[in-house]
This record gives structure tokens, C-alpha cells and sequence, in this order.
């Protein structure tokens, strides 16, 4: 955390063009901004606020001038002479130092930099201040973003030079700042800074072996999650100390790290947080009741639907998704009155990526919440319903049937749609028995689809349902594709029992010698295949020369194995 220093005394005496509290003023607030960048999403208010006042603080002093240069240390930004902000000796997360640090020497903003790109810069503070080693610099990020309005200098820190990158040609070039003290030879020694090379023949120095040991000792201690350290410090405080005071500090803090958190998509210490408050709340001796709900009731009040759909939103809204492993993680610790929330929200993001993550979290919750699962199934709101009892088909849940026999009976032909569809993925005997009475639906894509099921599952029992249909005058009315799946599941299951029929309607002719429809002849010379034993064959070779050429065609690709 960067803090703004008094001006020293010797600095006080400084001739500047206008009082330098206006540039100090506005350096503040940006420090700000950046760290109000870091913790809330664009929609806080905290952030908006940040921006606002930041962008205002810029009047101030355009009133006394075009533009402002700030020359930059590593521990400070200077305006005409005068130390503006300063910080602690090289502050990792400081503006100066983030400046310094990859060749910065001098900044130059202009008139209209807080109209639209202020956003721009602190986007790319953020990226450095989190940035791998083999991401790119603050300079090459400087260079692709095209600032107009910001200008800068900096030092060539491979060949000791002075560079300038401005990509519009500006008359108020910088030429009266002179060369930082630092722009020598990047490899002459400096006092005070121990020299490896100097211990590398001593008799005690590291052999490599070591040396490996302790880079990767450092470099797990860099990677190590700090966060859930805090979170783990907190409980165990709570749980040791019984002043009621603390206590309820700790259930203050927590409650605003939760919301921090959550904001910075840092889901796998929400996870463990969630999960680590059930254990404090059993061991913490003479724990009050006000301070054992606060904490037992954070996993609930983030299931709670006004949350979790904020949650849900702001994924929607943002530019980098989280981990499926974190969401998985933070998943686990909802209650089950989430998934609700989650299937409402399933239907209604922009993001594809995200739907996909969370389809797979809901899976998981929905696999270890069984009865709310199958609760949703009657659910008002129609596209949690269906999607609960598309989950509920997915996971095969044999509990689900008894509700979805109640389904098969709404009027409401989606709804009865997807129960055939989870119906079919069970396929426990008690589904595919319901699923029969959907063989006479009023729906066309009901009973296409019931068809289909019984035909892949080759539900023999329906085989009574499937023959009436085929006997009857509605599927002679009905197009080609109804016509196709039922004929497909009668062949499946009928066996040489039912080429009497199939030959009947594909060979024989009426008093008249008249024939059946060429759409049904073709679709029994299909089922005929289908059946596949030399009676059938025998069918189909006797309607091999017929003069229709759709017949023809049918009957042929029956006798190759193919289909309609």
C-alpha cells in the first residue's frame, strides 16, 4: 500500500508553477483507484465512486495547465522539483516502484486523460501488479494500449539508452529532465549490494543441489494461498478467545472478507472458509448463540437466492471466468437451496464458457442433494423444472419417476417433452412403464421422441402401444418423421411376428389393386429391415420390383442393411 509523504523541509523553498498539493491530491486518489481496480467489479459502487473522484481531481488542475510531467524514482514521483508521493525503500506494489522497476523514467499526462483512459492504465497496473515472468512488461503493455493523452520516457535497460515512446507526435517534448542517476551500466556494482560471483570459489558456498533446493522452497512460499492462512488465524482466534467482543470483531471481519472474496473470484478461500466455519462453531467452548448463527449461517445466506444470483450476475459480467475446480470447490459448500437459483440462472447467461462451468458445478451439487433435486422437478417457474428434469435424467435418478408421471400429465407439451427425454436416460423398468403412456401423446415431438426411447432401449412391453399405433388412421395422417420412428421401434420389436403386417402394407393390394400410401410402403419396407430374417427378406425381395420409386429405393436399402 502506497502512502503520500509531506514535502521535506529542504523541498518547501521550491518555486512551482501552481501549489503542488492539486498533483498530490490527484496522485492519492489514484492510488486509490488502483486498489478500488483490484477488489470490486466495475458495477460496485466503491469503484465507481473511486473513478469518479479521481477524474474530478484532474480540474483542479487543468485550470493552471495543459499538461503535467512527473519524473520517477524508485521511491517517489517528483513535479517540478517536488516530491508529490513517496513511499517506503522499493514498496513492491507502490506506483512509483511498479514504474521504476521496467524503465519508467518520466511521465507526461495531458488534458483529457481522465475522459477515457483512465480505466485503460489502471487495467494495465493491475496486469503488472499480478503478471508471471513471461508475461509482458509495463512497457510493451504501455506500447499496445496507444495511450493518446499519456506520454512517458524510459531507460533501455539492455543497452543503458534513453528511449522515448510516444506514438503521436507531441511539440512538448521532454528535454529539460536530466538523465536519472540509475541510467549507468546496469552490471556496475552498487554500494552495499553483496556480489554472488564473489562467494562462487569460496569453500562453504552452495552446491547446485542446494541452491535448487532453496529456489524451490521460495518459489512455493511465493505460490502459497496467504489467504486462506488469514482465514485459518481468524477461526483459530475465535475459537481460543472467549471475550464476547472479539468474537463478534471476528464475525464483523469475516462477513466483509467474505464479500472482498467473492468480488476477486477467489472462490477456493470462500470454499474454505465456508467449510472451516462448520468445525468452529462445534469446538469453540461457550460460544453464544448471536455468534454461532453469524457464522453457521454463511453458507446459507450465500445460497440464498438475492446472493447468489448477484454472484451469478457479476460472472456473467466479467471478462475472466474462475477455475472449474474453484467453483466446483465453492459448489460443494452450498446448501441445497442453491440449486434452484442455479438452474433459474442457467437459461439466462450471455456467456457460453460460463454456462458450461456452471453446468458442471450444478451437476455436482445436484448429485449430492438428491430430494431437493427432485423437489424442482415440480417446480412453478418452467425452465427450472425442465432443467431439473433434464439433471434428473442425466444423473438417472430412479427417484425422479414418480414425479415425472405427474409431469406426463401437464399441458404443457415442453415440460412433458423433457420428462420422456429423463425417462429414457433412467430407463429403470418403472420408466420405461411410464414412458409407454406417451406413445398416444397429443404431441407430435412427445411421441416422436417416445418412439425413439423404446426403439433404443428395444422396450419390448410397448410392443401392444407401438402395433395400434401403426393399425390406426392418425399415423397415416402424420408426417414423414413420426411416421419413420414408429415404424424404426415397431421393427425393432416385433420379430418375425409382426412381417404380416409390414408385408400387408408394402405387397398387397386392395379389391381395387389399389395400394398403401408410397410414404408407408417405404417406411414398412424399412421396418422389414429392421427385422432382418429370411421372412422379411423374402417381404422385401417381393417389393424389389416395384415401379415407385420411392418404394424401389426403400426396399433397397432395406435389403443392404440400411435405412429410410
Amino acid at each position: 500500500m502506497t502512502t503520500t509523504a509531506s514535502v521535506p523541509p529542504a523541498e518547501n523553498d521550491v518555486e512551482t508553477t501552481f501549489p503542488s498539493v492539486v498533483v498530490e491530491d490527484m496522485l492519492r486518489l489514484l492510488d486509490k483507484a488502483v486498489r478500488a481496480h483490484q477488489l470490486y467489479l466495475p458495477n460496485n459502487p466503491m469503484y465507481v465512486r473511486s473513478i469518479e473522484l479521481l477524474a474530478t481531481s484532474f480540474a483542479a488542475i487543468w485550470k493552471e495547465t495543459e499538461e503535467i510531467a512527473l519524473s520517477v524514482t524508485d521511491t517517489e514521483l517528483r513535479w517540478e522539483g517536488v516530491a508529490v508521493m513517496s513511499v517506503p525503500a522499493k514498496a513492491s506494489d507502490s506506483l512509483p516502484w511498479l514504474f521504476y522497476k521496467d524503465g519508467i523514467r518520466e511521465l507526461r499526462v495531458l488534458r483529457g486523460f481522465e475522459q477515457g483512459e483512465i480505466v485503460g492504465l489502471l487495467d494495465i497496473l493491475q496486469r503488472v501488479r499480478h503478471a508471471s515472468p513471461d508475461e509482458d512488461d509495463l512497457l510493451t503493455m504501455l506500447w499496445e494500449k496507444d495511450f493518446v493523452h499519456l506520454r512517458y520516457r524510459y531507460v533501455d535497460l539492455t543497452s543503458d539508452q534513453v528511449a522515448s515512446v510516444d506514438t503521436v507526435a507531441s511539440p512538448h517534448r521532454v528535454d529539460h529532465v536530466p538523465p536519472p542517476a540509475d541510467m549507468e551500466t546496469m552490471d556496475s556494482p552498487r554500494a552495499g549490494v553483496v556480489n554472488l560471483d564473489d562467494f562462487d570459489a569460496t569453500l562453504y558456498f552452495l552446491d547446485e543441489r542446494e541452491i535448487e533446493y532453496l529456489r524451490s522452497e521460495v518459489r512455493k512460499e511465493y505460490d502459497r494461498d496467504l489467504r486462506s492462512d488469514v482465514l485459518a488465524m481468524l477461526l483459530d482466534i475465535c475459537e481460543l478467545q472467549t471475550d464476547e467482543k472479539v468474537r463478534g470483531e471476528i464475525c464483523a471481519v469475516l462477513d466483509s472478507l467474505i464479500l472482498h472474496l467473492l468480488s476477486a473470484q477467489q472462490f477456493r478461500s470462500v470454499a474454505f472458509l465456508l467449510r472451516e466455519v462448520a468445525t468452529t462453531t462445534q469446538r469453540a467452548p461457550a460460544l453464544l448463540p448471536a455468534h454461532r448463527a453469524a457464522l453457521s449461517q454463511l453458507p446459507e445466506r450465500l445460497s440464498a437466492q438475492s446472493a447468489l444470483g448477484q454472484l451469478l450476475q457479476a460472472l456473467d459480467l466479467a471478462e475472466e471466468l474462475p477455475p472449474q475446480e474453484d467453483l466446483n470447490e465453492l459448489f460443494e459448500q452450498l446448501r441445497p437451496a442453491a440449486l434452484e437459483t442455479v438452474f433459474l440462472w442457467l437459461g439466462r447467461f450471455q456467456n457460453p464458457r460460463l454456462r458450461l462451468l456452471l453446468e458442471n458445478a450444478a451437476s455436482r451439487l445436484a448429485a449430492s442433494n438428491t430430494s431437493e433435486l427432485v423437489r424442482l422437478i415440480a417446480a412453478t417457474d418452467k425452465s427450472v423444472a425442465i432443467e431439473a428434469i433434464r439433471r434428473a435424467g442425466a444423473l438417472k435418478t430412479a427417484a425422479a419417476v414418480a414425479p415425472l408421471a405427474k409431469v406426463l400429465s401437464e399441458p404443457d407439451a415442453a415440460l412433458r417433452l423433457a420428462a420422456v427425454l429423463a425417462l429414457a436416460e433412467i430407463g429403470s423398468a418403472g420408466a420405461m412403464q411410464l414412458l409407454e403412456r406417451a406413445v398416444d401423446d397429443v404431441d407430435r415431438d412427445v411421441r416422436v421422441a417416445t418412439a425413439r426411447a423404446l426403439t433404443a432401449r428395444s422396450h419390448r412391453p410397448s410392443l401392444p402401444r407401438i402395433e395400434a399405433a401403426i393399425r390406426g388412421k392418425a399415423l397415416r395422417d402424420a408426417d414423414l418423421t413420426e411416421k419413420i420412428a414408429f415404424f424404426e421401434a415397431f421393427g425393432t420389436l416385433c420379430g418375425d411376428a409382426g412381417v404380416g403386417l409390414l408385408d400387408s402394407i408394402l405387397n398387397a393390394k386392395s379389391f381395387l389393386g389399389r395400394r398403401d400410401d408410397t410414404e408407408l410402403r417405404a417406411c414398412a419396407a424399412t421396418a422389414l429391415g429392421r427385422i432382418g430374417t429370411a421372412m422379411a427378406t423374402d417381404s422385401l425381395r417381393r417389393g424389389s420390383v416395384e415401379k415407385d420409386i420411392v418404394v424401389r429405393n426403400a426396399v433397397s436399402k432395406a435389403l443392404r442393411g440400411g435405412a429410410l
